[in-house]
């Protein structure tokens, strides 16, 4: 499994769309340089030979640091966001980081003995989009893009599109469907919530 990651199964543990409100000071430049730095982070963790669980824990720190969590969470609840107490979003924001930090970093794991590459920057409506390429043993390169804004008041990523299937609209849908599985409970979602990824 750990060196079988095919294109299919990449995409369809990847996933989600995020409607972000216009950039603020965010330039190309810095947009890059953020990719960048979070590529070298993957790249680095991808060679550095250590256990998967080890792995997984250098990607939950990369998650933490370069991703827009918090908004991350908040589009994937979605709706129900509405009828949640604070204290069901907290909760729902800390069981989330978890789970997509575990989920991507096992997904990020199967790239052992291959890399990323930043490819091109281009600004959006909602702050900057940035193609790479991610080169796998034995797969045809493909692409990943990360949309990059600094709405939290630091330059961050908010969204990833894996040959253009979207991170935060396949969660929203997830998270969707383990509601209907509690019958709508939040309480119960975030339970579950919290074994998954």
């Amino acid at each position: 499994m750990l060196n079988n990651l095919t294109r299919r199964t990449f995409l369809a543990a990847s996933g989600g769309a995020l409607v972000a409100g216009p950039a603020l000071a965010l330039n190309e430049a810095q947009a890059r340089g953020l990719v960048d730095a979070l590529v070298a982070e993957i790249n680095r963790v991808i060679a550095s030979g250590k256990s998967q669980g080890a792995m997984i824990k250098d990607f939950e720190n990369i998650f933490a640091t370069y991703g827009d969590v918090p908004i991350m969470a908040q589009y994937a609840l979605g709706v129900d966001g509405r009828r949640a107490s604070a204290a069901q979003k907290r909760a729902f924001g800390d069981v989330f980081a978890g789970y997509i930090s575990r989920k991507y970093g096992k997904r990020f794991h199967e790239f052992i003995g291959g890399r990323i590459e930043v490819q091109s920057a281009r600004q959006i409506k909602a702050g900057y989009e940035i193609r790479t390429t991610a080169y796998l043993r034995g797969e045809a390169p493909f692409e990943v893009t990360f949309l990059v804004s600094d709405k939290s008041g630091r330059d961050l990523f908010f969204n990833m599109f894996i040959e253009g299937v979207n991170l935060l609209l396949t969660e929203r849908t997830e998270i969707g469907a383990l509601l209907d599985r509690n019958g709508g409970d939040i309480d119960k979602m975030i339970a579950d919530l919290a074994r998954m990824g």
